[in-house]
């Protein structure tokens, strides 16, 4: 039986966010220059989020570009924006087909205006499509985002807006860049590493993590299916007790 019959329907996820890591690592394994491993995580951006879709998953966020990733050598931070725009370009036409809506996090402010116009442009087209929202996380960093909620709850609680007494978690999940979005369910991160990388950090408080050794490039369907049947398997307790949580389900 495969990893995709396994699946129970009924008990899928209902975000999942992914740590697309290893394209430079699985590049230079295969001889070839990092590029050539960004664009090959560029197919496997388009398998898995066509099998997300199919699943009937709501959302899918993928870590694409964070705000450490700026440091990185001019000449592949360049090639990187120019393969966004050449990438969202060409899926355009497959979001509207299967009715997926893209939207984005991070600071965008830091983009060339081609890829931000790029991205502005597709979250507008496809902004009334009612299937999976796919959200790329671009210039984005957990400490960022944290730090724009503190700003915002400040300046709110100086101009009197709000009382200090008043700030709770919802304040701060309200806040954030995916307050219209359920935390995620299950994070995966290919390629290896065994860390969260900055990565919505608040969020994923009580997701489900998992970790696996196939470098982006590689993750196939079957892969990605093993992970949801990994995470099908686990007894999600939220702070309570196993026998709590049995009779919760009674």
């Amino acid at each position: 039986m495969t990893y995709k019959e396994q699946i129970v329907r009924e008990r899928l996820p209902r975000h999942v966010a992914i740590i697309m890591d290893g394209n430079g690592r699985w590049a230079k394994r295969e001889g070839l220059a990092r590029m050539f491993g960004h664009r090959k995580g560029v197919e496997t951006v388009h398998r898995i989020t066509e099998a997300v879709a199919e699943l009937g998953i709501g959302y899918l966020t993928l870590y694409t570009f964070s705000t450490e990733n700026w440091n990185r050598p001019k000449e592949e931070v360049d090639a990187l924006m120019a393969l966004l725009v050449d990438t969202i370009a060409k899926e355009t036409p497959t979001l509207m087909k299967n009715n997926i809506r893209l939207e984005t996090i991070g600071d965008l402010s830091r983009l060339p205006e081609a890829t931000r116009a790029k991205f502005l442009g597709c979250i507008a087209e496809t902004g009334a499509n009612t299937g999976l929202t796919l959200v790329i996380a671009l210039s984005y960093s957990a400490r960022w985002e944290l730090i724009e909620a503190t700003k915002r709850i400040a300046a709110a609680v100086k101009s009197g807006a709000m009382l200090v007494e008043d700030v709770n978690e919802s304040t701060i999940s309200s806040s954030l860049t995916t307050s219209d979005m359920p935390d995620p369910d299950l994070l995966i991160r290919t390629g290896g590493e065994l860390r969260l990388s900055n990565y919505l950090l608040w969020q994923c408080a009580y997701s489900e993590l998992y970790f696996c050794q196939t470098p982006w490039p590689a993750f196939k369907e079957e892969a990605f299916y093993e992970a949801i049947v990994d995470f099908q398997s686990r007894e999600r307790r939220f702070g309570k007790t196993s026998e709590q949580i049995q009779h919760d389900a009674q």
